[in-house]
């Protein structure tokens, strides 16, 4: 049957994230309408778990999995592998940038977020994000290509070959940093034998004043406790001034070796957002009413990172994965309220509380109305059954999920492979040491 024939009512889904995959869920099986969902990649990323990709501890098998695969059972859904690059409101239609076009009679925006660089020189040219799997894959290969570098040539151990820079207090860096100070101390220390591993330096970086700066004072005090422990030094209260080929330099005059910046520093929306320029607001941002609706367009609708979705005391609730999931169930909700003639409601946040992992062995959480703290192995817990229920909102791999998580305290490791080398190149004579220490910069 061809479109033109096809009498159901047609939902366009822009993302294949948390919220696309939510949103399209919601609407698979129905008899009433059909799905278009349009992502850049054929398969949907478990973006919490992208730290670990890139530290060696899962491999990308482990955090990706096919949208196709996940709706072929689904007759009303049909995946197209395309970047959107427009949105027209008016014609309710998106146009890729292989220009195609695909209309239909809702759309759902559901495109994600993009690093924030925030105009930092140097950023977005030598820093590695961390916000996709191609992110993950590359920053694996840098670490482990700055390893081999250095088990060649300690001499480049002065050039930064063993010092790591990760820019961001949030769960992204802090996660990130503990995880890599495991992979130093458990597998890099065992593995490298002719290498003096324990020159390595990793620095954590933050404008403000304390990490995971929603959690409590007693959850500032456990996350700087277990990380100075694991030998990541903090530089907290400072801003990134300018990333280099071959150095970081920080507001207060520091200057670092590096050849490794790892940027956590923030998200924002992605281009595609700017479609809709009377509807952007904070970080470029779609701006959204209460039933994800948004403004002034009527029949498209917004969930996930790329929306400020209202939080009940007037603020925007965070860019979390449950956030992203339950919005774009919510989304679908009002478009089928909306094609069928029913009343729409309000999005109402079920809140899992806030968690991050330090390492091995050590992680945050704060649960609950009254965010009931906890540490340890029992604060592990409760992160594993939140990210095991965002999981099965993808796919059936609970048993795999929750095995691996007993595993997690172990020192087993993934897949310590170097396979994305352009990332793994280094130009060693750019940006080279003599220049910074000969203008007198400090040096740590």
């Amino acid at each position: 049957m061809s479109d033109a024939e096809d009498q159901r009512r047609h939902v366009v889904v822009v993302g294949g994230g948390f919220a696309g995959v939510g949103a399209t869920r919601r609407l698979a099986g129905r008899d009433d309408v059909r799905v278009t969902l349009i992502d850049r990649n054929n398969y949907h990323q478990f973006q919490p778990l992208l730290y670990q990709v890139a530290t060696s501890q899962l491999a990308s098998s482990d955090i990706a999995y096919s949208l196709r695969k996940l709706f072929a059972e689904d007759e009303n859904v049909a995946v197209k592998l395309a970047e959107v690059e427009t949105i027209d409101a008016a014609a309710r239609s998106v146009t890729t940038t292989d220009g195609d076009v695909i209309a239909g009679d809702a759309i759902i925006v559901a495109a994600g977020s993009q690093p924030n660089f925030f105009r930092t020189p140097g950023a977005a040219e030598h820093a590695f994000p961390l916000y996709s799997l191609d992110d993950a894959l590359a920053l694996r290969s840098r670490i482990l290509g700055v390893f081999e570098a250095a088990d060649r040539d300690a001499s480049l151990i002065d050039q930064g070959a063993l010092a790591f820079v990760v820019v961001g207090g949030g769960p992204t860096g802090v996660e990130l940093a503990g995880a890599l100070a495991d992979l130093v101390a458990e597998t890099m220390a065992e593995e490298y034998h002719d290498l003096a591993v324990s020159s390595v330096q990793i620095h954590l970086v933050d404008l403000g004043p304390t990490l995971l700066g929603p959690f409590s004072e007693d959850a500032h005090e456990y996350v700087a406790k277990i990380l100075g422990r694991k030998g990541v030094r903090m530089h907290l209260g400072v801003a990134v001034t300018e990333v280099g080929a071959g150095h970081v330099t920080l507001a207060d005059g520091t200057a670092i070796r590096t050849r490794c910046v790892v940027w956590g520093g923030g998200i924002k929306a992605p281009p595609v957002a700017g479609a809709l320029p009377d509807a952007q607001g904070r970080g470029g941002r779609l701006a959204v009413s209460s039933d994800l609706s948004v403004a002034g367009a009527p029949g498209i609708y917004a969930a996930g990172d790329i929306a400020n979705i209202p939080a009940p005391d007037g603020s925007a609730l965070p860019q979390l994965g449950s956030v992203a999931l339950q919005s774009g169930v919510h989304a679908a909700n009002t478009v089928m309220a909306d094609l069928t003639g029913e009343p729409r409601s309000p999005f109402h946040y079920h809140d899992k509380g806030i968690m991050a992992m330090i390492g091995r062995g050590a992680a945050i959480a704060e649960v609950g109305p009254h965010r009931h703290e906890l540490h340890g192995a029992i604060a592990f817990s409760a992160w594993l059954g939140v990210h095991a229920q965002l999981m099965t909102g993808v796919r059936n791999r609970i048993d795999a999920f929750v095995s691996w998580g007993s595993d997690y305290f172990s020192k087993r490791r993934g897949p310590q492979i170097l396979d994305h080398t352009d990332a793994a190149e280094i130009d060693w004579d750019e940006d080279p040491a003599p220049p910074l220490a000969a203008a007198g910069h400090p040096q740590p």
